[in-house]
């Protein structure tokens, strides 16, 4: 703090004696600039600017009368000592600063520009921490770091990477972009996953490069992201040549000092082999006839000795800027005068410093004010601010180094992201970034246009550490083979296709997770993945959301969700099954109505249906048979009326659903397994003070506990299958809640139980990689590579297809005649029944035919009698009616005593139905 305040007073004191010096002179306008002269940029700012003030001073319509003057102070490589000398350096009246040349000496210079009212304007120290609000006074001409780390950001998200390695000076000048560049990649779902940090160039050793560089290609991430200046990232790139981080497999990321490198200097054949490959950026001057004149006249500004880059156009338009600014100011009536500081009038200095000499420029308010209003049309293209102190349009063109030359990709602007059109084409569209973004071919380092997979793993000797849990439960899933290391089962052997199918060498070693007496806790297994003590998780992780939050998961490859299990049973079989559809009140009420509608049909037809009308007994029978005869919708008699038929009409409509629900209810009862609890669902179960079983180590507990708020008393943890049929039988627990891919290993040996509602879960398993790990995504790929060659299914038959109850029971599903031996007795009953009384009656006509028959006939044989009974019973009951009438004629008529002639017709007529 000391030595700030120090450098502070001494810029002061400096600034203060150069204003007294310039005040000397009336008839001019003084600038100064503070440049770096011996670096790139100076010495092409330098000539730019000289040729800017030249031009402005040709002109005899900007400035009229004055001659604006231009010094330039070398600032030297240094920073407080720099800052000193530019100011002894200056003999006139300042009105405006171009510069300084780094943002080191920007932070300092930028509160002497607020105090003084002396506008500070740079292209080169582009530090986005440098807020207009703090430095008012300090104005950036050329579009600042954040926009090139906004580029930068967009790159690599276009490209798929997702972590990146930063090399940075760290120093004021580039320290605050890096930071600038991890805000802008995490809105990317991208991260700045290590950063490299240099010494600023006067202490830099290149032992420190190498150290650096070494660090660098220890990590993960082959993206690297250089910002640093010209000198020293020739440096870097050199030493990554030597160390083989400059072949195939790496992506390099060079800021803009590499295109001013390039555009500046020739690259010698040395260099040129070097930076094969790597993604540089330059600020995007739009062409016109003014650039390309300026163009043909550098060659005779420089003698030839330096190439025009683009902050040389900035430095270029940055001096018309402050003319103009300054004409305005003139015009409007503003003439230069300086006010002493009351704060520091009376001090004293050391050696011959005079502290009081300082002044603030009365026209520093409006001259800042004219210069944030420019509109003008410069070497740059179109040269103005945002309301934000910004300067408008920040585009860039993206170079990619092949051989000895920069071939452009394509462009990035704050308007529309990347494309492969130049800006200023597509300002007057509308925005759309997501269409217009696109990139020509990129060659690589290594020479080759295959895009980089971004990361590779830490070169630290190790293999990485692949967590399986040592489950003693459904050890189909994972299980360690007895007497051996070797780790067998359905997660593992998915594991191993799919990492078969990942395009290059992955070492491995897998680890075991848990003590061997009980399944271990996933939570834990999954956060040793988070807390790096494992490098990834493979085993039956469940997916779910607050494991998400600390890991990565691949695919799911295969579904799970939890699900009830409850016990059941099948009803034994009886002989009277048919009857349990109804209850005893709904089979009464049945029976009531179909005699209901049997008399409501015969009042509304009696009188109009001669089917409905005769002897009582008739018209009984009648109902009764049409009634039941409706219950098959089989009745015969026609109905006449308009109500009778309406009611009828209704009824067989309620005689079709009590069928259906009968039929289907009885084809339940006969078919399906019945529930032995009333648990139905997980809300069912809710709903109940039973216990609940759950795996031990499974998420369920933990869920059930906080989502459906269940007490942790009414849980019960279980270890293994046999425990699950073992509770459940015993009635311990009411139910059991698990995994489905566990549940199906578990019924298949245990048909008593079945699962019921349905998943209250959705979810799946997966492979746990630490966050943003790129195996993660290749290992998904992997796998759905597996899901489509179908390899994922047959890995999932040979251990987890087991034969279900219903092909092993396949025989107890099929119905007995137990089921339906009380129908068979009804049915032989009525028969029974019929026939008896068939018979009796039968029996009874017979001895109607033959009670008065002749002794002679009486005494004939049994025989006789027995045909005679089979003849008769043959006969239509029409003829033996007719039959019978007659011999009631004939005893009439011998009772009556009638004459002789009568017996013998009668004796004819009885010998006549004897023949018969």
């Amino acid at each position: 703090m000391r030595g700030c305040l120090v450098m502070l007073v001494f810029v002061v004191v400096m600034f203060g004696r150069l204003l007294v010096v310039f005040s000397k002179k009336t008839d001019s306008v003084n600038i100064g600039a503070i440049m770096t002269v011996k670096t790139i940029n100076g010495r092409v700012s330098s000539i730019a600017m000289k040729a800017a003030v030249d031009d402005v001073n040709s002109d005899p319509n900007l400035l009229p009368g004055k001659t604006l003057n231009l010094s330039i102070h070398d600032a030297n490589f240094s920073g407080f000592l720099s800052i000193v000398g530019a100011l002894e350096y200056m003999e006139a009246d300042i009105v405006a600063v171009i510069g300084p040349h780094s943002s080191v000496m920007a932070h300092v210079l930028s509160n002497l520009a607020n105090e003084l009212h002396v506008p500070f304007l740079s292209f080169t120290a582009l530090d986005p921490s440098l807020s207009p609000l703090q430095y008012p006074y300090f104005i950036q001409t050329a579009p600042n770091d954040l926009y090139q780390m906004t580029a930068i950001a967009e790159m690599i998200s276009y490209f798929g990477y997702h972590e990146v390695t930063a090399i940075y000076t760290d120093d004021d000048q580039f320290r605050n972009s890096i930071y600038t560049l991890g805000d802008e990649l995490s809105q990317k779902q991208c991260k700045l996953s290590y950063k490299a940090p240099l010494p600023p160039d006067a202490s830099l050793t290149p032992q420190d490069i190498h150290g650096a560089l070494v660090n660098v290609r220890s990590m993960e991430s082959r993206v690297v992201v250089l910002n640093t200046y010209s000198k020293t990232g020739l440096m870097v790139f050199a030493t990554a040549k030597r160390l083989g981080m400059m072949k195939k497999g790496y992506i390099w990321i060079a800021t803009t000092w590499l295109s001013t490198v390039l555009d500046s200097t020739s690259i010698s054949s040395s260099n040129a082999s070097v930076l094969q490959g790597v993604i540089t950026l330059r600020p995007h001057i739009p062409d016109s006839d003014k650039k390309r004149d300026f163009e043909r006249r550098w060659k005779i500004l420089s003698n030839g000795s330096i190439g025009l880059n683009p902050y040389g156009l900035y430095a270029y338009d940055t001096v018309w800027m402050v003319a103009r600014a300054l004409d305005k100011f003139f015009n409007e009536g503003g003439n230069i005068s300086f006010s002493s500081d009351a704060r520091l009038t009376g001090l004293k200095g050391t050696q011959g410093l005079n502290l009081g000499a300082l002044s603030i420029f009365d026209g520093g308010k409006q001259l800042r004010a004219n210069l944030l209003q420019t509109n003008m049309s410069g070497l740059t293209g179109p040269v103005g601010f945002n309301p934000d102190q910004s300067v408008i349009r920040p585009s860039f063109d993206i170079i990619n180094i092949v051989g000895n030359q920069g071939l452009a990709l394509g462009y990035w602007s704050n308007y529309s992201g990347l494309s492969v059109q130049p800006p200023e084409t597509l300002y007057a569209k509308p925005s759309n970034r997501s269409s217009n973004k696109l990139l020509r071919r990129v060659v690589w380092p290594g020479n080759t246009t295959e895009k980089p997979r971004g990361w590779e793993f830490s070169n630290n000797g190790r293999p990485l550490r692949i967590g399986v849990p040592l489950r003693v439960s459904f050890k189909e899933i994972v299980t360690q083979v007895n007497g051996s290391n070797e780790i067998h089962g359905f997660s593992i052997d998915v594991f191993l296709a799919a990492i078969k199918l990942i395009p290059y060498p992955v070492p491995y070693e897998f680890v075991k997770f848990g003590d061997g007496h009980k399944n271990p806790s996933y939570t834990e297994f999954v956060n040793k993945v988070a807390y790096n003590v494992l490098d990834a998780a493979v085993g039956d992780i469940a997916i779910i959301t607050n494991r998400t939050k600390v890991v990565d998961f691949t695919q799911p490859y295969i579904e799970s969700g939890l699900v009830v299990v409850v016990p059941v049973k099948k009803l034994d079989s009886s002989a009277w099954a048919f009857l349990r559809p109804f209850t005893p009140l709904m089979w009464t009420v049945t029976a009531v109505f179909f005699i209901i509608i049997g008399v409501v049909v015969w009042i509304l037809e009696h009188r109009l249906n001669d089917e409905f009308r005769g002897p009582p007994k008739q018209q009984l029978v009648t109902i009764l048979w049409f009634t039941l005869s409706t219950m098959f919708f089989s009745h015969r008699e026609n109905t006449v009326s308009t109500l009778g038929r309406l009611v009828l009409f209704i009824w067989l409509f309620v005689v079709l659903i009590i069928n259906s629900s009968y039929t289907a209810s009885l084809t339940s009862i006969l078919t399906v397994q019945q529930l032995s609890s009333p648990i139905r669902g997980i809300d069912s179960l809710i709903s109940t003070n039973e216990r609940i079983g759950f795996q031990v180590g499974s998420f369920a507990e933990n869920y059930m506990i906080e989502e459906l708020n269940i007490p942790k008393s009414r849980l019960m943890a279980l270890g293994s299958p046999e425990e699950y049929a073992e509770k459940l039988g015993a009635g311990t627990v009411a139910a059991i809640v698990d995994e489905r891919p566990y549940i199906d290993l578990f019924l298949s040996n245990n048909c008593q139980f079945q699962v019921v509602g349905q998943e209250f879960t959705k979810s799946g398993w997966g492979f746990a990689f630490p966050k943003d790990s790129p195996l993660a995504v290749d290992m998904s790929t992997a796998i759905l590579t597996l899901s489509e060659n179908g390899e994922l299914q047959k890995i999932h038959d040979y251990w987890l297809k087991r034969k279900t109850c219903s092909t092993q029971n396949s025989d107890s599903d099929q119905l007995q005649l137990e089921s339906f031996w009380g129908l068979f007795l009804i049915f032989g009953v009525a028969c029974a029944l019929a026939l008896l009384i068939h018979f009796c009656m039968m029996i009874r006509e017979f001895s109607k035919h033959y009670s008065e028959q002749h002794d002679d006939q009486s005494s004939k044989s049994g025989s006789r009698s027995v045909r005679k009974f089979l003849s008769f019973a043959d006969e239509k009951e029409e003829v033996s009616k007719s039959k019978l009438k007659r011999k009631r004629e004939i005893s009439m008529s011998y009772v009556n005593g009638r004459d002789v002639d009568s017996r013998n017709r009668s004796n004819r007529i009885q010998a006549e139905f004897d023949e018969e």
